[in-house]
């Protein structure tokens, strides 16, 4: 049994109220098969049942008691890449953490857990396309209690990028002839943001020199060693990704001359491995102080004092830890890849000469370098 609630938040800074509820049901059952399009409707229909003692909100809804889902509808800046922004996520979809459906173009599916302040919790969101240009995005908040609303909202926004004001950042991109048709084909491309910035530093790190699926192989196998299980009444969510000391407690140091256990939970080499421990040492400590109001200087500064940790992490992090609209990651090969086929680098030029022109040439794109790199990454992708 759970409390579904559904409202309509009016401006992407307001919050639940008395005035914005549509409506408050109590449904039993396996809610996720008519949610994604709530509304009216969702009062009405012969499997709700509605308990003459509900359980007070507050109290902790997970195991065998019931969680409180949250059934909202977000405001979004448009024009909005949703199929950019979900596909992003869906390519580094962590096993039991995350899960993703984007099985049909017009309905885009994607659902995790985090931690709130009161404890693990889930979000699940749906943006959807009636066939016009603009999409219309939903959210299912799994919660203990009420009062991570707010958070998980702030969240969201953050990891979808939903206040970015794109008409004015492709407009300014757009000067640039190499980047006008990449932009009228991708109109009001996002830069994927955080809901965690632990859990970035720790996936930046494991990301560091290896594809993206080798990567989203390591970290699922992270998250089942070291990663707490939670009950979701969400489809394929069972794991809570792990905080530094159970990274710390599961992943044990290599040691300098002693053979790589070949049963290690991450199949990395030694130094990986050992910037990964040094980086949740750091984090638990406070030593490393990671968060969305982080000074950018002052981050980077810490970051590049992180033994393993070089100045691609760095601007990767501060791109999506604090929405840093204008980070520029050197020596990233797929932006190379991306430039050569839009035409900006010729394809014969040598590897280090092709990094220092790009970078140079990229001073054009200032302050929006962020978003210039999603559609490098896009055409190199492509």
């Amino acid at each position: 049994m759970c409390f579904i609630l559904n409202f309509h938040l009016i401006s992407s800074g307001a919050f639940a109220s008395e005035s914005v509820f549509r409506s408050i049901s109590y449904t039993q059952g396996d809610f996720e098969t008519s949610s994604d399009d709530w509304g009216d409707n969702m009062s009405a229909g012969s499997n709700q049942k509605h308990p003459s003692s509900p359980t007070p909100f507050g109290t902790r809804c997970f195991g065998k008691q019931s969680p409180i889902v949250l059934n909202i509808d977000l405001p979004i800046q448009h024009p909005f890449d949703a199929q950019g922004i979900f596909s992003f996520l869906e390519a580094r979809a962590i096993a039991g953490v995350e899960t993703t459906d984007l099985s049909q173009k017009d309905r885009l599916i994607y659902a995790r857990t985090l931690m709130f302040p009161s404890g693990p919790g889930a979000i699940r969101l749906i943006a959807r396309n009636y066939g016009s240009a603009s999409w219309v995005l939903k959210a299912q908040l799994e919660l203990q209690n009420l009062r991570d609303q707010a958070a998980a909202i702030f969240r969201i926004r953050r990891l979808l990028n939903l206040d970015a004001d794109s008409s004015a950042i492709d407009l300014n991109l757009s000067r640039d002839p190499a980047l006008e048709a990449s932009i009228l084909r991708t109109p009001g491309i996002r830069v994927p943001g955080a809901v965690d910035p632990h859990e970035l530093v720790i996936r930046a790190i494991i990301g560091q020199q290896i594809s993206v699926k080798a990567a989203r192989t390591h970290l699922s196998r992270l998250v089942a060693q070291a990663g707490a299980a939670y009950t979701s009444s969400f489809t394929g969510l069972d794991r809570i990704f792990p905080a530094p000391p159970d990274i710390i407690e599961t992943v044990h140091d290599p040691g300098a001359d002693l053979p790589l256990d070949p049963d290690r939970v991450l199949k990395l080499p030694r130094r990986s491995i050992s910037t990964l421990r040094s980086a949740a040492i750091a984090l638990q400590s406070g030593e490393l102080e990671v968060g969305f109001e982080s000074n950018p200087q002052l981050l980077r500064e810490s970051l590049l004092r992180t033994p393993g940790i070089g100045p691609w992490t760095a601007a990767y992090l501060a791109m999506r830890v604090l929405g840093d609209p204008d980070a520029w990651m050197r020596s990233d090969v797929a932006l190379v890849s991306g430039a050569v086929r839009l035409g900006i680098l010729e394809p014969q030029t040598s590897k280090s000469a092709s990094h220092r022109l790009l970078e140079e040439y990229a001073r054009r794109w200032s302050p929006w370098r962020s978003y210039a790199s999603m559609h490098l990454w896009q055409a190199a992708s492509g």
